[in-house]
Order: structure tokens, then sequence, then C-alpha cells
């Protein structure tokens, strides 16, 4: 239904926001839900810097919801064809622009400006084109209006307690109009202690050329037959006052009219005075607030003796329009509660996360409540920050010595290992580092370097439970389970694997216990005698090893120990170690521009079914 011109906002009304807002924007849909809006009253944000669209997640109410965001106003108004309204939040560098394309849309009926500082000659020829295509413009300089219980603009009528305190979730009989975005708040909160409240309230802006002026607000007002009476907040400078003065004198304006201009202090100052806005400082005689204040009142506008008694003026016109009848007394509306917002500091509930080893709240960034600024300058390798993050402790050196040797050791194998064949054809599809390491990864388990954490599990239980290592080989034969950690491919004890050699040659210089070493080594000449590459391979070596390394430190417990193996943390070496390889593997494919992988068919044994034995139970009934 088409809008009263009278009418620049409703409780239909939607708005496009131009700028990464989300404050601004949730204190709009507040301002909603307290209304009772049943729709929110945003449509679509532009992030022009955001890249690509993209959703802002918000409240309505207790409800989580999304927003649209898109990165030009064109996409958002097409998208988006009820919006009206464009809240221009762009800076003043940009806002002219921005400016121009929204007025430029035919749907788009009323650009609110927030930005100061935009030069007169671009404020000028926005609102000459404003005029051309008779749309309203509210601003630069403003924080916006509202109309309570239907549309707010932006941050307007301020703090949810403010918008109760001053009944803007239902309407009002007054229409308010101020240049200040500053008074527009303490105003509305004035009117709504001395009468029924405000039916619409805005703020033009404090610029010498606004979009729209005062007496052109108070027209439409003169035209709304909800709206009862008015309050005006003028401002020392300028002449705006005066144009309101000679609609009074006129007839064009008959509602009472309340005014004060702001300012009359500036006659006891030995110069002229600028009172903040960039048009509010009196340039003779005329723009004084004295002056404009008698010519108000000289046309007939309730004008009070000092702002003090402003409230007492607008009670008295309200009271007087209530005896004649032209305001009838209104029921209270009880506004929808709005959820408070979670506060860490003040406010109690459960987490759903646990973090014991980083945090990133304070001043710099917490491995295991160590600064990340000590990790790096007192020389923490990386054998250090994977003791930090993965056991909470600086470990003593030998041990963070041992866990780069086995990220060192277990970093790559060769191009055929079933992680790195991944890898790399992934790589040659096309895809990206990540696509590649997570095709390399999920290829790791029982029988390709997960075995770390199940050698160590297996052998120490077997030492712990007395058995001789003859006894395990046979107890693992009976139950018809490979041992962990022993057995390789290619590598026997004719061809040793060097990396198992510089382990155990790294335990027997740096341990001064290797108990769990020494077992398997007897496990691995009963294997080797049945045949010669079931050898200790570096998966094992590495876990069991770890093992003994655990046991020297002292600090943990047997219990403490097998919890560390039960949540695959030794697994984590090889893991981690091997991401080295598989990112080495993606780097060289791309600089090698490799093609797309295909298998040869040489290399694939065919063994399809007779393609009658296929098709014989097609014809049984």
């Amino acid at each position: 239904m088409t809008k009263p011109d009278y009418v620049l906002f409703d409780k239909d009304t939607t708005a496009i926001i131009f700028g990464n807002q989300p404050a601004a924007v949730q204190r709009m849909l507040d301002f909603d839900y307290l209304s009772g809006r049943v729709q929110p009253s945003v449509a679509a944000v532009i992030n022009p810097s955001g890249g690509s669209k993209g959703l802002m997640k918000v409240f309505f109410g207790g409800r989580e919801m999304v927003i649209p965001v898109y990165n030009n106003l064109g996409s958002a108004v097409e998208q988006h064809p009820e919006a009206d309204v464009v809240i221009n939040f762009a800076s003043f560098r940009s806002a002219y622009n921005v400016s121009i394309e929204a007025l430029e849309y035919p749907g788009i009926k009323t650009l609110v400006i927030i930005a100061e500082g935009l030069p007169e000659r671009q404020t000028r020829e926005l609102v000459a084109l404003s005029k051309k295509l008779g749309k309203w413009i509210i601003g630069p300089a403003t924080v916006g209006g509202f109309v309570p219980g239907a549309f707010k603009i932006g941050n307007a009528g301020g703090a949810l307690s403010n918008l109760s305190m001053s009944k803007l979730y239902r309407s009002g009989s007054a229409g308010f109009v101020s240049k200040s975005g500053g008074m527009l708040n303490e105003m509305a909160n004035m009117i709504a202690l001395n009468s029924d409240g405000v039916y619409e309230g805005v703020a033009i802006g404090g610029d010498k050329y606004p979009g729209s002026t005062l007496v052109e607000h108070l027209l439409r007002y003169e035209a709304n037959p909800n709206i009862k009476m008015m309050v005006v907040l003028g401002e020392v400078g300028g002449k705006d006052e005066y144009d309101i003065a000679d609609a009074l004198k006129d007839g064009k304006i008959k509602k009472p009219v309340i005014a004060w201009v702001t300012g009359t202090s500036a006659k006891v100052f030995p110069s002229e005075v600028q009172f903040g806005h960039a048009g509010a400082m009196a340039r003779g005689e005329a723009e004084t607030a004295d002056a404009k204040n008698a010519a108000l009142k000289e046309a007939g506008a309730i004008v009070p003796n000092s702002y003090d008694d402003f409230g007492d003026r607008i009670r008295d016109v309200y009271e007087d329009l209530k005896t004649k009848g032209v305001i009838e007394e209104k029921g209270e509306v009880t506004p929808q509660e709005i959820p408070v917002d979670y506060k860490p500091e003040t406010m109690r509930r459960p987490t759903n996360i646990m973090s014991t080893i980083s945090d990133d709240r304070g001043e710099e960034l917490l491995y295991a409540g160590v600064p990340i600024s000590k990790v790096i300058q007192e020389g923490y390798g990386v054998g250090d920050v994977v003791s930090l993050l993965w056991f909470k402790k600086r470990l003593p050196k030998y041990v963070t010595d041992f866990l780069e040797l086995g990220l060192m050791l277990t970093a790559d194998h060769g191009p055929c290992v079933s992680g790195a064949h991944n890898a790399i054809v992934t790589a040659m599809a096309g895809k990206d580092l990540t696509a590649t390491v997570a095709s390399g990864v999920l290829t790791i388990g029982p029988r390709f370097g997960g075995a770390i954490d199940g050698a160590a599990k297996n052998f120490k239980a077997a030492l712990e439970r007395g058995l001789t290592p003859r006894q395990f080989v046979d107890e693992m034969k009976d139950k018809n389970i490979n041992i962990p950690g022993i057995g390789h491919r290619v590598k026997s004890v004719q061809n040793p694997d060097m990396r198992v050699k510089l382990i155990e040659d790294w335990a027997f210089a740096n341990l001064p216990k290797h108990e769990l070493l020494d077992y398997a080594l007897e496990v691995e000449k009963i294997t080797t005698a049945k045949r010669n590459n079931l050898i200790l391979n570096v998966d094992g070596c590495v876990g069991i090893v770890f093992v003994d390394i655990l046991r020297s430190t002292g600090i943990y417990t047997e219990d403490e120990i097998d919890e560390i193996i039960n949540i695959g943390t030794l697994n984590g070496i090889f893991v981690l170690g091997r991401t080295i390889g598989m990112i080495g593997h993606y780097l060289d494919q791309n600089r090698l521009h490799s093609g797309l992988y295909r298998h040869p068919w040489d290399d694939v044994l065919y063994m399809l079914p007779d393609e009658e034995e296929v098709l014989k139970h097609r014809e049984t009934k």
C-alpha cells in the first residue's frame, strides 16, 4: 500500500544499511522487537570492503538470525525491492558518491546520511537532486530519528533503557524535530514525561546546509492527522527557525508548536562562539538564539522562558489538547522484553569448550601459560612448543630434542607411501594446499603411521605383565594380531632402516635406562628369526623410546603415561612430522606444473565377470 507523502517511516519500513555496522543494526532490531514488529526493519547490509556476499549474525529478540551482506548497493537494492530507505554510514570521503547512487534508485524514497564534514557544495548537490526526484534526505551529521513503535534509524534513541524510559516502543501524539542528534534522546524523554510521548522524532543534523530543514518536517507533521502537537529544538546560527515563524504567520502550520532555540548563553561571551555543529554559530544579531526565540514567539509558537521550563510548556499544551478532546488518553502498552546480552564480567553461564593449553585474550598469546614473547626471546625450539601445547610442560631438553628428532625422521618417506601418494595425486588434480594435506593425512592409520601409540601400548603392557619376549610374540600370534611397530615392506635385517638406527643410538646415548627399548629389541630377535623383514620399524621405535623417555623424566606416573598414550599423543608425532613432507610434495608438484594424474592401465588387474553370467538373472521371474 502506498504511503502518504507525509509518512517517511512506518511499521513496514525496511532499510538497507551502507557500512559494516553490526552494533547499529542490532540496536535497530532490538527496537523492532521492543515495538512488536513482526518483520525486522533491516533488509540488507553493504560492506564495500568485505568481498563477496556474506551474512551478518544478529538477534531478533531471543532468536538468532542472519541478514544478507553485499559488497555493493546495487545488488542489495535488486535483491530487496521492498526496502525504501538507505542509511548511509560511509565516511565523509565516500558519503557523497554513495548518496548519489542511493537517490538514483527509484525504490529508495528516503536517504539518511550519518557522516559529518561533507563538503557544503556536495550537500547542496544532493539536496537539489533529492528535490528533483521527490525524495527525502535526513542529514548529513545526523543520528537519524525514529517513529516510536514502528522504525528507528541506526543508533537514534540510545540504549534500550532510554528507549523504554522515553516510551519509544509505542506511538505518542507529538512530532519532534531538532538539529541536534545529541539532544534527540533527551528531548524524547522530556516529551514522554510531559505528554503521551513522541509520534515521530527527527534530528536533521548540525551541518550548515542540511538535506532537509526543520520547517519541512513540521509541514509533514502538520499534514499527519496522528500528530496533534509539535516540539522544536533549534540552535544558535542559521535562519531555519525564521522559516518556521513564517509558516506559522502564513497559516501553513496550525497545530500548536512548542519551540526553544538553544544558545542564549552566547551573549555572555566576548566574541562569537562555535557551539559544536558546523551551523551553530551566530553570524549577526538575527542568528542569535534570543532573536530567533523572539521571532518564534511573535509568530505564535509557545516559547518557554528558558530551557528549564521547556517541559512545563509541553505539558501545558498537551493537557489543553486533552481538555479540548483533540488528544484522547491512550492506554499504556507493555513492550516485548528483550533478552539481556551475555556479559562475561557480570553473568554466569556454563561454557561449551575448555582450553587448558592456550589463551589469546590478554595482552599477548599464551602457550600453556607462557607468553609468546618469552617463547621467542628465550629461544624455545619447535620441540619446546610441542611440549607446551601437547604436554602443558616445558619438558627437559633431551625430551624436546627427541621430539624434534621424531619430526625430522618422520617428515617424509618418499612419494610412494600412501600419504605422500594421495597428496601428490590431489595436488596434480589442482586442489589447494589444505585439501592436499588433508587427503594425505586421512590415510594415516593402523597400516600407515598409526602404529606409534599401538606399539607403545602393547609393548608396555606386555613388559608390565611380566611376559617374556617369547610369551608376548606367542600371545599376539594366538590372538591373530600383528604386533604394532614390527615389520617393514622394504627394510630387513640385511637392509636396516637407518631411521630406526638413529633413534636407537639416541636412546643409548641420552637415556640412563631404556628398559622398553631393550625388551623390544629382544622381541625383534624372535620375529626376524621367522622372517627377516619383521624388524622394529620407525613407528614402533618412536613409540617405545618415548615411553622410556617419559619414565626417565620422573614427572609422570605410569597411569599418566598410559593416558598420554591412550589419547593419541604419540601418533601426533607422525601426523605432525609427515605433514611437513606432504606440504613439500604439494609445492613440488606445483613447481613442476604437473597435470592430472591417471593410473596406468597396465598396473591394474582387470577381472570383470562374464557378461552372460551378469545378465542371465534379468529374465528370471
